[in-house]
Order: C-alpha cells, then structure tokens, then sequence
C-alpha cells in the first residue's frame, strides 16, 4: 500500500466502526495518528457517535504530549494503556482488521475483513489490555519523575531506530554520544540525529561526541562545527558498540553487526536500552573515561608535535654549520700533516663528524615519527651496496681510531642478490651495523663478519661480533628509541634501522652469541624481500 492508501484505510476503519475500535502500537504510534488531519477527524467522529476507543501504546517521555493529546480527544485516559515493549502496529474495529502500518511512502500493510481474522486479532487485544498499566499512572510516573525502571535487549532493528531518533528529539539538557566508527555518524546523520543534537545545542544542551574522525565524515564534521560550535567532538578509535547517553536519563548501547552498511537497520545487530539508573551511572562513568582518555591523548599529540617541531628545527640550525666546518678543518689537515696540531685538528674532525650524524639521525626519526620517510625506488644488487659500505666503513674507522693499537679483522661473503628499494638507506642501515659492531668490539683481536644467505624469497644480511654483547635489561626495547648502554650513542641508529627495514618490507633482529660454545658478542641480522628469479637474472645481464 502507498501512504495515502494506509492513511484512508485507518480512517475507514474508525468510520465505519459500529462498537468498537482497538489500535495497538510501538512508541512512535500517537504521533503518527495524530500527525494526519483525516485520522484525527476520524477518531473524534467515532467519539461523537459513542464507540469505544482502546490504545495500547509505549507511552515514554519522549511520545507523552501525543498521549494526552489523544486523551483529550477521546475523553477518557482509562481507555489508553501502556506496554513496554509493542512489535505489533495494528487498529480493528467490529469488521475490519488493518496491521503492521508503519506510514513509510510505500509499505506491506496486511487488511482483512475475513470475521474469523477479525475476532481472532480482537481476543489477543483483550488478553494483552487486561494486563497492562493505565496511562494515567504511566503519565504520572514520568511527570513525577517516578517512573519505573527497566533495561531492554531489543533485536527490531527498526524499533531500535525509533528509540534512536526520540532520544535524540528528547536532548534537553545533556548528550553523550560514542560513535563505533565514522560510518555510525553518517548514519546518524541520515537518521535525522546530527540535526536534533545540533538543535539541542543551539538551545544550551551540553553535546559530546567521541567519533574517528576521517575523510568520510568530515563534510559532516564541519558542518556541526559551523552550525553548533559549542559541541565538542573528539577524534576517538574504532570500537565494536556505540553509546549514546541522553539527560543523564536513558541510555542505548548499540551492537555493530555490519561496520560498512549503509543504513542503521542494516548495521546494528541490538541494542540495550535502559533508564536504570545504575546501568545509566556506569555507562556515563565509561564514556567519560574515555572522553578524558582521548583529551588527554589530544594534549600529548599537540605537545608532541611541537616537541618534533622544535627537534627538526634545531637539527636543521645545527647542521647548517657543520658541513663548513668539516670542509676547512679537512683542508687545514692536509696541509699540515705532520705538525704539532695535526691531532688537535683530527679530534676537531671526529667530533664534528659525530655532530653531523647526530643531526641527521634526530632529523631521520622525525620523518619517520610524522611518516614523511620517502624512500627511492630502484632494482639493485645487495652485494655492491654492503661492499661500498664495508669499504667506506673501514676507512673512517682507521682514519678516526683513537687506539692505534686495536687491530679489527672485518669478513664479508659476497653473494649476489637483487632487492628493489632506496639504495642510500638501506647502505645506511648496513654502516650503522657495522659502527655498532665496532663500538662494542674494543679488546685487541676483534672480529666482526658479514655475511648473506638465500632463503625463500627473502635475503638475509648477519652482523656478527665477538665483543661484549647485548646488555640482557635492553635486549627487548633494543630497536626503540634511546636504548643504549653506549655513553657515546644515542640510541636512535636501531631504531632507524628498524623503520627502514620495515619500510622495505623486511624485518630486523638481534641476539647475543652461544657463550657455551665460547662464542661472544652479538649477531644482528635484517631480511628483505629478494626480486623474481626472472628479474635476478635480467638484472645480473644488464649489470653484466
């Protein structure tokens, strides 16, 4: 049926009533009745000609000006009753029997005049009146504050949207609302809820919201800001239920059954609904916990991005002069080779070499702390890299030793491998295994080896020492931040490490060797992904 059609049968039905007329219906029942003029012409029709009218409603704060509207217009709160929870929608008179209307613009609605039906529908009527509370006492238990408390699981996914959007008509004074994830608000906000709340605000209700705040709610998230300033959103994660507490009166907790769907109906799988005032307290106490939880988050971020602000400035002003310095110190020193400031000059060298690689590293964890670590793509063999790295490596050792008579033997096992990905860095990550392995190698006799091996489709790159090893209190927190025991380190070389490595789609590792085979020291190794034998083989002919 179209709605006109429904609208004209309910009116037919009150028309051509004889004795009687039983309607029975869920909260959003009186509204709809009396919302068109033909029905509400009706039932005062059948008043006048004496017929008795029976209603069946869930009557609630939000529906209460409906009721004793109709009360008004019957003339009698007797004939009206309350029922906690209505599936059914339906009115009959002495002949005619009309269900399941929900006024949408087309709907199955069920009309019989088949007597059998018709006295059947009416004794069910009967059995479920007989048993429930006046409206009277109902209506004085709102208005008195008084009204009894219940806690319902309600699994109509279209009753549960009404109670949805009349506790959001019913904000007077306060809103707490935890969306599931940034979906949940463009439902609500084609529910009609946004606008109700943004409505509630502008009246001086206090509205806030926790909801992730993304790309695909943004347009509405600006337009609350815009419309309602004063309501307070917070950016929050991804949960399996939302909340939504309304005057510190009621509250719904729906369970998320399908995250991508479009419409309510289609996404929530229940909800529980309850004015009890302990279960109100204590979904209140969480969804504050959790609002100081993300504001506290909020203060620590913003803090945090200035602290990375300030960092890669000073790193920036830093390194601005070092380069200068280490070309004219570099400069002096080859032209005064062998003078009495030779090795006053070198340790000038050394340490602005340190401060170079100081500013570098802070500025590298800042691009990795705000993901602007941009890596370049290029097909090259593993091999060339470790080996220009060992080489430059060994001279900058030699060349910097404060102990000339610490002789370290340095083994490398040359395997070809191609792997795609930022030559410069992952070189990088190679020099600051090897310094590591040289840091911590400080007795006479020192030996560090590198070596690679094939497995599956991975290459994996060993770093081994036999110097003192990993102190067993970082082992664990190894490749985060300011792990060191070293006192000349900072602790940011691994981390750096860990992240590039990652971002090549490998993984990092440490472990100290078998001291019960008279091993010591530590290994470090990283794996990346190795190309196609295909590719390997075209790279090998091209760097033939």
């Amino acid at each position: 049926m179209y709605q006109s059609d429904v609208i004209n049968t309910i009116s037919d039905i009150f028309y051509n009533s004889q004795h009687r007329v039983a309607a029975c219906g869920n909260s959003r029942f009186p509204s709809l009745i009396l919302s068109f003029e033909s029905i509400r012409l009706a039932i005062i029709d059948a008043k006048n000609r004496g017929i008795r009218q029976r209603y069946i409603f869930e009557i609630t704060k939000e529906n209460i000006g409906y009721c004793k509207e109709l009360i008004g217009i019957i003339g009698d709160d007797l004939q009206i009753r309350h029922s906690n929870d209505i599936e059914a929608n339906f009115v009959l008179n002495d002949m005619e029997y009309l269900s399941s209307i929900t006024m949408k613009e087309r709907h199955q609605a069920v009309y019989s005049n088949v007597k059998e039906i018709v006295d059947q529908e009416g004794s069910i009527f009967e059995t479920v009146w007989n048993k429930l509370l006046p409206a009277k006492s109902r209506i004085k238990e709102i208005e008195d504050g008084t009204e009894s408390e219940f806690l319902d699981v309600i699994y109509d996914a279209q009753k549960a949207r009404d109670i949805y959007i009349d506790l959001a008509r019913s904000v007077n004074n306060e809103a707490l609302l935890l969306f599931a994830n940034s979906r949940s608000m463009t439902r609500a906000y084609r529910l009609g809820v946004v606008d109700y709340l943004i409505k509630a605000s502008k009246k001086g209700a206090s509205i806030k919201i926790i909801c992730p705040l993304t790309r695909e709610n943004s347009e509405i998230i600006n337009q609350i800001s815009e419309r309602a300033p004063s309501i307070r959103i917070l950016d929050g994660g991804e949960y399996h239920s939302g909340l939504f507490i309304v005057n510190n009166a009621k509250f719904i907790r729906f369970e998320i059954k399908e995250v991508q769907a479009q419409d309510f109906t289609d996404a929530v799988g229940f909800i529980v609904y309850s004015n009890s005032k302990v279960s109100v307290y204590s979904a209140r106490s969480f969804f504050e916990l959790l609002w100081n939880e993300r504001k506290q988050y909020e203060k620590l971020k913003e803090a945090d991005e200035m602290k990375s602000e300030f960092i890669n400035i000073a790193a920036h002003e830093l390194r601005t002069p070092v380069q200068p310095i280490l070309t004219s110190v570099d400069l002096i020193r080859s032209n005064m080779k062998g003078s009495r400031h030779e090795e006053s000059l070198n340790i000038i060298f050394r340490n602005a070499k340190r401060l170079q690689r100081l500013t570098d590293n802070i500025l590298d964890v800042t691009k990795i702390e705000s993901r602007s670590l941009n890596l370049k793509q290029e097909n090259f063999n593993l091999k060339d890299v470790i080996t220009n790295t060992l080489n430059d490596t060994i001279v900058v050792k030699y060349n910097s030793s404060t102990n000339n008579n610490r002789i370290i033997r340095l083994y490398y096992q040359q395997l070809d491998s191609f792997i795609e990905g930022d030559k410069g860095r992952i070189s990088q990550v190679v020099y600051n295994l090897v310094d590591n392995a040289f840091k911590f190698n400080e007795e006479e006799g020192g030996i560090i080896i590198v070596n690679t091996k094939l497995e599956d489709d991975k290459i994996i790159t060993s770093v081994k020492d036999n110097g003192q090893g990993i102190d067993s209190n970082i082992l664990s927190k190894l490749f985060s931040k300011f792990k060191t025991k070293s006192y000349s380190g900072t602790g940011l070389g691994l981390y750096i490490c860990k992240n590039i490595v990652e971002a090549h789609g490998g993984r990092i590792w440490a472990e100290n060797n078998n001291l019960t085979n008279g091993e010591k020291g530590a290994t470090f190794y990283f794996s990346l992904p190795v190309l196609s034998i295909q590719q390997q083989q075209q790279q090998q002919r091209e760097h033939l």
